[in-house]
C-alpha cells in the first residue's frame, strides 16, 4: 500500500490492560496461551484441536463450530477438526451452496493420524444429545442459563464422553447462546469479529489452553441487536457492484455478500438486521438471502418504512397503484399477505405501520383512523398466518413523523414493540414513561450513525463521540428502552469502532459506565492491534471522536471556527496536526500485516478528517486575508488546492489496499455542501479570492491587523474609520490571555520592520524582514504588570513601522492597547476571574457541588467539544426544584459592572439533547448571588416531523447555548447556582458576558481560576 511520509512521535506510555477486557473485551477470559493452574491444552502449531457436535444441532451452530476451527489455524497455523456425528435433521442447503462448506461439516486443513491435542464439544441444549448427555449426568450444570435467551455455559470437563479424557464444553440455551459460545473463543484466541471487514491480522501463538473455570454468561441486555445498511450508496453499492454479481433488478446484495454481514453480526454476539433498501429487495434480489439468514441464525426485520417483510423497491416493481391505503387497501394488503407469506417459516421480528413511499410521511397530517385500519389488517393477517399474532415478535418504529400518532393516542397491541427514535444525530426524541413501560412487547431504540437529510447529510466516515453514545442508550436502557436496538451504518465500513462499541453496550450493558470508554478502547485496541501499543491507539481514537464530534465534516465550513477569535481554528488544527503526527507514528512502527487495518479504521480518518478542516480553516483565512489586501491569501488559496489534491490522493490510498479490496469504499462526496442538505454531486472547494499579487497596495509594502478584527492598518477598509491609522485591541488585565497581532506582507517589495513600545510591554518579536512571498509573522503582546500603569482605563500604543514607504497617503499605524491593571482582592480565594469582559468556565470546575439527598452530579469525562459534562446522577430524575435538585456552584469575581441597559448575559453550553418526556421538558434553574431564580425550558418541540426550534443549529454546532439576561450586576464576587432539574441535560459549559465575548464555536477558552489550573494562555 502507499506510505506516507514518516513522522516522529516521542515515548509512547503503554498502560497495563486487564486480560479480561482485551481477549474477548468485557468478556470473562477462559482461554490462556501458557499452561498453569490445571489449563488443558487445546491446540499447538503442532497439534489440532478437534471439535465434536451433534449433527442434528442447529445448522448455525455447526457453521459457527467450523469458523472456530478454521481460527485455530489463523492463530496456530492448524485448522482444528469438525466431527458432526449423527445426521442433521434441519436444513443447511443454503450455507452448503453459499460458503462451500463440506456437507459432513468437517474442515480443509485439518491434519490427520495422532496429532490432535484437545477437543472442544459444543451444542445447544435440547438440539445437542452430547450436551443433553452431560446435563443428565450431573457433569454439566445448565441451571443458571437453561430456558434463557442467548446464554451458555462453559467449562472444562472430565470423561465427557467415551474415549475423551478432558474437554471443554459449550452449552447453549439455544442455537444463538452456542454460537456466541463458540465466537466468545474464537475472540480470544485472537480473531477479531472484524477480520474480513476490516482485515484485523488474528494474532499468533504457539499454544492455545482453556482455563479451568466455569463461566456463566447470562442473557444480554438487550433482547434483538443490529444494524440496518442504508444510504449505501455510492460506496457500499459502488464496492459490491464491482465485486458481486447484479441482479436483473440492478442489486448487488446477493447472498454471497450478505453471508460476510451474517458472520459480521454472530461474532460481534448480535442478532439482527435490517437490510440494504435503497436498491434492494432482500426477498427477491437473490432467493437464497433468507434462508441463509435463518440457516445461519440471524433475525431479519426491515425499516421503519418497508412494512411486513416487504422492501420498498418491491411496491414500484411488483405493486400496482399508488401506495396509498384508503385509494389502494385491497391491493396492499395482498402485497402484505404476500411478504408474511414468504417469510414465516423463518425468524423474523416484523414491522408494522405504514409510512409514504421510500422514507416519506404517509399524509400530511396526522390520520390516526388511517393508520390503526392498517396496524388492524395487518394483524389480522398475522393471525391467519401464524394461528397467534400475539406470538409474533413485532416493532412499530415511531420514526419522525410516526410519532405524532403515537402522541395523538394511536393504539397498537401491546405486544408490538414501540422503537422510539433518536434525532439522526445521536440524541433520543423519545422514551417510554408510565404505562408505556408495561407494555408485553417493550420498547427499543432505533439510533443513527449514518444520516441522510436535515440538516446535513453524515454520509462519509466515522464521527461518533463513544461517550455520547453510551450516555444516551444508557439512559435508554435505564427507562426500559432494551427490547429491540437497531443502528444505522450506511456503509457498515467506516463505522467499525462506534457499531463494536454499540453491540458491547447490547450485550452487557452494565461492564460500561460513564468512565469506561478509554477502558473500553483500550481493550478494543489491544484485540486489534496488541498489547504494546494499546494506549497510544486508544488515545488517538478518543482525540478523534472528540474533534469529528465537535463538529461533523460535512458541517463544516469556513466560517465554522473563529480565525480572528481565541485563536480558535489555529488551536483546533494544531490538535489534528498532532493528532496526524502521533497516528501516522503508530502506523509506522506496525508489523505490516496490521498496517492495512489500521489505515482503514484510524489512520485514514485522522489524516482525511483533519484535512477536510484544513481546506475549510484555509479557505476562511484565504477570505479574511484578501479582504485585507495580504499577499498570503493566496497561500490559503494555494492550501485549499493542495487540500482537496490530498483528499482525492488518501481516498485513492485507501481504494489501493490489498489489491483493491475495498475500491469504491471511499466514493462518498464529502467536499462542497455549501450550506445545502444534501450531497453534492462532485467535490469543490470552498469559494476563493485571488489577490493581485504583481502589484502593491495602496497603503505599502507592510500591512498590521490585530486579534479579534477583520480590520487592517493602514490604510482604508470597511471595518474600520477612513483613513485610521490606529487599531484597538481587546483589552488587557493580568487576568487574560496574550494577545496578537500580525505582521504582513501586501506588496512587492521587500521590507524590515520594527514595533516600538513602553518597557513594560512583552512582544514575542519586535523586528524583522518580510519578502512579498514570506509568511505572516504573529507577534504576541504580554504585559509586566509589576511595572505597568497602576489602575484602570490606560492605555499603551504600539508604533510599528517599515522600511518602504506606506502609499501616498498613509503613514505608519499604531496599535493600541487598552489596560486594566486589575487587583483581585485576598479575600477571593477560589474560583474565576474576569477576563476581560467575560468569564467562562468548564461545568466540572464548579467550586462547590450540594448533594441533595442520594441525587448528585455525574462527571462524564471526555463528553462534549471542550472538556467534560455534567448531568444529574440518576437517569430517571425528573420534575425537580432549586429545592430538590442537587446544587452546582461557580465563584466567580468581576470587574466590569453592568447595566440595564447593558446586561450581564449568562450563557450555559449544554449537550443537544431532546425532551424523553413529553410533560417534562429538559430545563435548568439558574441564580446569580441573591437575585431572583430564573428557570428555563431550553429546548421547544414542535410538531413532528420539525425537530425542535434551533434544532439544525444545536446539531450542527454539537451543542444548545441558552442565554439568561440579569441586567445590572455589580462589580466584585459573585456565585453562580446552577440547578439541572431533569435527567438527560447534559451541562458542559458556562459563559459569564460582560459585553466582551466575541464569537466562536466552542466558546471562549476557560478563564483564570483562582485555587485551580487555568487554561488560558497561547
Amino acid at each position: 500500500m502507499g506510505r506516507f511520509p514518516r513522522l516522529v512521535l516521542g515515548g509512547l506510555v503503554v498502560a497495563a490492560l486487564f486480560n479480561d477486557f482485551v481477549a474477548a473485551i468485557g468478556q470473562r477470559s477462559t482461554i490462556d496461551f501458557g499452561s498453569g493452574n490445571g489449563s488443558y491444552l487445546l491446540a499447538t502449531r503442532s497439534s489440532q484441536v478437534n471439535l465434536i457436535l451433534d449433527g442434528a444441532d442447529w445448522p448455525g451452530v455447526l457453521r459457527a463450530a467450523n469458523d472456530l476451527a478454521v481460527d485455530f489455524g489463523r492463530v496456530t497455523g492448524l485448522n482444528g477438526s469438525v466431527t458432526a456425528h449423527g445426521n442433521g435433521t434441519k436444513s443447511a442447503a443454503t450455507i452448503f451452496n453459499v460458503t462451500g462448506i463440506s456437507k459432513d461439516w468437517s474442515v480443509g486443513g485439518a491434519a490427520t493420524g495422532n496429532s490432535s491435542s484437545g477437543t472442544i464439544i459444543a451444542g445447544t441444549i435440547g438440539n445437542s444429545s452430547f450436551i443433553d448427555a452431560l446435563i443428565k449426568s450431573g457433569k454439566l450444570d445448565v441451571s443458571k442459563i437453561e430456558g434463557q435467551w442467548e446464554a451458555f455455559v462453559s467449562a472444562v470437563v472430565k470423561n465427557p464422553v467415551n474415549g475423551t479424557d478432558t474437554a471443554l464444553v459449550i452449552a447453549g440455551s439455544d442455537r444463538r447462546g452456542t454460537i456466541y459460545g463458540l465466537y466468545d473463543v474464537s475472540e480470544q484466541i485472537g480473531v477479531s469479529p472484524w477480520y474480513w471487514w476490516a482485515d484485523v491480522a488474528s494474532k499468533s501463538h504457539d499454544s492455545i489452553y482453556a482455563l479451568q473455570v466455569t463461566k456463566v454468561q447470562k442473557s444480554p441486555t438487550v433482547k434483538y441487536r443490529g444494524f440496518f445498511i442504508n444510504d449505501e450508496a455510492p460506496a457500499l453499492t459502488g464496492w459490491a457492484k464491482a465485486r458481486y454479481p447484479v441482479s436483473k433488478w440492478g442489486a448487488p446484495w446477493n447472498a454471497d455478500f450478505y453471508s460476510h454481514v451474517f458472520e459480521l453480526l454472530l461474532r460481534s454476539r448480535a442478532n439482527y438486521l435490517w437490510p440494504a433498501m435503497w436498491n434492494g429487495m432482500f426477498g427477491v434480489d437473490d432467493l437464497r438471502n433468507q434462508p441463509l439468514a435463518d440457516e445461519y441464525g440471524v433475525v431479519m426485520g426491515s425499516s421503519h418504512t418497508e412494512p411486513m417483510i416487504r422492501a420498498t423497491k418491491e411496491w414500484s416493481n411488483f405493486g400496482t397503484g399508488n401506495w396509498g391505503w384508503t385509494e389502494n387497501n385491497a391491493t396492499i394488503k395482498q402485497f402484505f399477505i404476500d411478504g408474511i407469506n414468504r417469510g414465516k417459516n423463518y425468524e423474523n421480528v416484523v414491522t408494522i405501520g405504514m409510512r409514504g413511499y421510500h422514507d416519506t410521511a404517509m399524509s400530511p397530517d396526522v390520520q390516526t383512523d388511517v393508520l390503526e385500519d392498517v396496524v388492524n389488517t395487518q394483524e389480522q393477517i398475522l393471525q391467519d398466518a401464524y394461528g397467534d399474532a400475539s406470538k409474533v415478535p413485532q416493532v412499530w418504529c415511531l420514526y419522525k413523523e410516526v410519532q405524532d400518532y403515537f402522541e395523538a393516542g394511536m393504539k397498537v397491541p401491546d405486544w408490538v414493540t414501540l422503537l422510539w427514535t433518536e434525532d439522526n444525530w445521536q440524541y433520543l426524541r423519545r422514551l417510554p414513561v408510565g404505562d408505556e413501560k408495561k407494555r408485553s412487547g417493550g420498547a427499543g431504540v432505533y439510533y443513527h450513525f449514518d444520516y441522510v437529510g436535515d440538516p446535513r447529510n453524515v454520509k462519509w466516515i466515522n464521527t461518533i463521540q463513544l461517550q455520547k453514545s453510551r450516555d444516551q442508550l444508557h439512559m435508554a436502557h435505564a427507562r426500559d428502552a432494551d427490547r429491540l436496538w437497531i443502528v444505522n451504518v450506511g456503509d457498515i465500513k467506516p463505522y467499525e469502532i462506534p457499531l463494536s462499541h454499540f453491540f458491547d453496550l447490547a450485550y452487557d450493558i452494565d461492564l460500561w459506565d460513564e468512565t469506561s470508554t478509554p477502558k473500553w478502547l483500550q481493550a478494543w485496541a489491544a484485540r486489534t492491534f496488541d498489547d504494546e501499543h494499546a494506549t497510544a491507539i486508544a488515545d488517538v481514537i478518543e482525540k478523534f471522536s472528540f474533534l469529528a464530534n465537535m463538529r461533523k465534516f460535512e458541517e463544516v465550513e469556513p466560517r465554522s471556527f473563529s480565525v480572528l477569535n481565541y485563536e480558535e481554528a489555529d488551536k483546533i488544527l494544531a490538535q489534528w496536526e498532532d493528532l496526524a503526527k502521533k497516528a501516522q507514528s503508530l502506523y509506522d512502527g506496525l508489523p505490516a500485516s496490521q498496517q492495512a487495518s489500521f489505515f482503514e479504521m484510524i489512520l485514514h480518518p485522522v489524516l482525511a478528517g483533519g484535512n477536510v478542516v484544513d481546506i475549510q480553516v484555509s479557505g476562511a483565512k484565504n477570505h479574511i486575508y484578501a479582504g485585507q489586501g495580504r499577499n498570503s491569501a493566496n497561500t490559503y488559496l494555494q492550501r485549499v488546492i493542495d487540500g482537496m489534491k490530498k483528499d482525492h490522493e488518501l481516498t485513492k490510498t485507501y481504494h489501493q489496499l490489498l489489491n483493491g479490496k475495498w475500491n469504491h469504499m471511499m466514493d462518498q462526496t464529502h467536499i462542497g455542501y455549501n450550506g445545502h442538505w444534501q450531497q453534492p454531486m462532485r467535490q469543490s472547494s470552498p469559494d476563493l479570492r485571488w489577490v493581485m499579487e504583481m502589484e502593491r497596495s495602496l497603503s505599502g509594502d507592510m500591512g498590521v491587523a490585530i486579534e479579534g478584527s477583520n480590520a487592517s492598518v493602514p490604510g482604508d477598509d470597511i471595518w474600520h474609520d477612513n483613513g485610521g491609522g490606529s487599531l484597538t485591541l481587546s483589552p488587557m488585565t493580568p487576568y487574560s490571555p496574550p494577545r496578537w497581532i500580525e505582521i504582513f506582507s501586501q506588496g512587492i517589495n521587500t521590507f524590515n520592520w520594527k514595533i516600538s513600545a513602553e518597557p513594560f510591554v512583552k512582544l514575542s518579536k519586535s523586528s524583522g524582514t518580510l519578502a512579498p512571498k514570506d509568511e505572516d509573522v504573529r507577534v504576541y503582546v504580554e504585559i509586566d504588570w509589576a511595572s505597568a500603569p497602576s489602575g484602570t482605563r490606560k492605555q499603551t500604543v504600539l508604533n510599528i513601522t517599515s522600511s518602504t514607504d506606506y502609499g501616498t497617503q498613509f503613514s505608519a499605524p499604531k496599535i493600541i492597547i487598552p489596560l486594566n491593571n486589575t487587583v483581585l482582592p485576598s479575600t477571593f480565594s477560589s474560583g474565576f476571574v474576569e477576563t476581560s469582559g467575560y468569564i467562562s468556565m468548564e461545568a466540572e470546575h464548579h467550586t462547590r457541588l450540594n448533594p441533595s439527598g442520594n441525587l448528585t452530579y455525574t462527571l462524564l469525562p471526555g463528553y462534549g467539544r471542550t472538556l467534560s459534562s455534567l448531568t444529574l446522577s440518576s437517569p430517571l430524575a425528573e420534575g425537580l426544584t432549586s429545592s430538590t435538585a442537587p446544587s452546582l456552584e461557580y465563584a466567580f469575581y468581576t470587574f466590569t459592572p453592568t447595566t440595564a441597559s447593558k446586561p450581564l448575559n449568562l450563557t450555559l453550553i449544554l449537550a443537544p439533547s431532546l425532551n424523553i418526556k413529553p410533560k417534562k421538558p429538559l430545563a435548568y434553574i439558574v441564580q446569580i448571588d441573591d437575585l431572583p431564580q430564573q428557570r428555563r425550558q431550553y429546548v421547544i418541540d414542535q410538531p413532528q416531523p420539525d425537530f425542535p426550534v434551533g434544532w439544525g443549529v444545536a446539531v450542527a454546532q454539537s451543542a444548545w447555548m441558552n442565554t439568561t439576561s440579569w441586567g445590572a450586576v455589580g462589580e466584585g464576587a459573585h456565585t453562580l447556582r446552577i440547578w439541572l432539574v431533569e435527567a438527560n441535560v447534559i451541562l458542559q459549559k458556562v459563559v459569564v458576558d460582560l459585553g466582551g465575548v466575541g464569537y466562536s464555536h466552542n466558546g471562549p477558552p476557560e478563564s483564570w481560576r483562582v485555587g485551580g489550573n487555568h487554561t488560558m494562555g497561547r
